[in-house]
């Protein structure tokens, strides 16, 4: 094995460079990954522009990530040399702060964030936390598993933990790389999948994808539309905007606020799955604070 590799850091806000660095060995309950593959997230930005809140730099953005293990840390034994792995933003808890102590590790206080708060995947090497990684199956390459680690898992578990049964209808609000997934994910789950656009551009991949219904937003008001069919049961928000969504919810009925997508809504209730967030393995509430 090669005893240096490339990487793209930010050394400045706003610019990137190539540069060679000798390989680590990864610590205690740590894995080195051979990176395959690493998607790019809009959050990346964050780190590109040295926006985001306690990033110290210089900094390897990336934390959409696929790869094969080849080097373990002391005190790691579920893992094994040669494993495909993947790792997403949320990369590891400190498991000793409040939130931790109450099982809610994804609302750890000080957790291990790709990208930020240690080297991400723009790299041909990448450490990372053992207990932050999860497997990837061998029917799906590396480049497409590679946005599963954030883009799918916001879409997803939005979905997941919203409450719905099958035939609710679900509006999914923006077809770009959250929305896409959000529409397959929808429909297989046995939802009545409607997709939200601006203009026509995206209606005949919403449908490729498997959406019953395409709005195009920019020449009806899609509440109307989503109100001729009944209502929608949740509308997955994938926009970071929430004048965007806005419109939308208060043109239908009694939007209800969510509550980790536990509560029970009733026939004429619309709930709101934003997951234009960073860290939306939660559901958050209407007015745009975690709950």
């Amino acid at each position: 094995m090669n005893e240096t590799y490339k990487a793209v850091e930010v050394y400045e806000p706003g610019k990137l460079r190539v540069v060679e660095r000798p390989v680590a060995e990864p610590g205690a309950g740590q894995v080195r990954i051979r990176v395959e593959a690493c998607g790019i997230c809009h959050t990346d930005a964050a780190t590109v522009m040295g926006s985001y809140p306690g990033l110290v730099l210089p900094r390897v953005p990336g934390h959409e990530v696929v790869g094969r293990i080849d080097a373990l840390g002391s005190g790691v034994s579920r893992w094994k040399l040669g494993q495909r792995v993947g790792v997403g933003l949320i990369a590891g808890e400190d498991g000793v702060c409040e939130p931790c102590r109450r099982g809610d590790i994804v609302n750890c206080q000080n957790p291990v964030i790709s990208g930020v708060t240690v080297d991400g995947g723009y790299a041909e090497v990448m450490i990372a936390e053992a207990r932050g990684i999860s497997s990837v199956p061998d029917e799906v390459t590396s480049a497409e598993a590679a946005p599963l680690l954030c883009a799918g898992i916001t879409t997803y578990n939005a979905l997941r933990n919203a409450g719905l049964h099958g035939g609710d209808l679900v509006a999914v609000q923006g077809i770009g790389g959250l929305g896409h997934l959000g529409v397959q994910f929808a429909r297989h789950m046995g939802f009545r999948t409607v997709a939200i656009g601006r203009g026509r551009d995206k209606e005949k991949l919403a449908k490729e994808l498997g959406a019953h219904v395409y709005i195009d937003s920019a020449s009806e008001d899609a509440a109307v539309a989503l109100q001729r069919m009944g209502g929608g049961r949740a509308i997955l928000a994938t926009g970071t905007s929430g004048s965007a969504m806005g419109s939308l919810v208060s043109g239908l009925a009694a939007p209800r606020q969510v509550h980790r997508g536990r509560g029970a809504a009733g026939p004429d209730t619309t709930e709101c799955v934003s997951t234009g967030v960073w860290r939306a393995l939660d559901l958050w509430e209407l007015d745009g604070h975690a709950d």
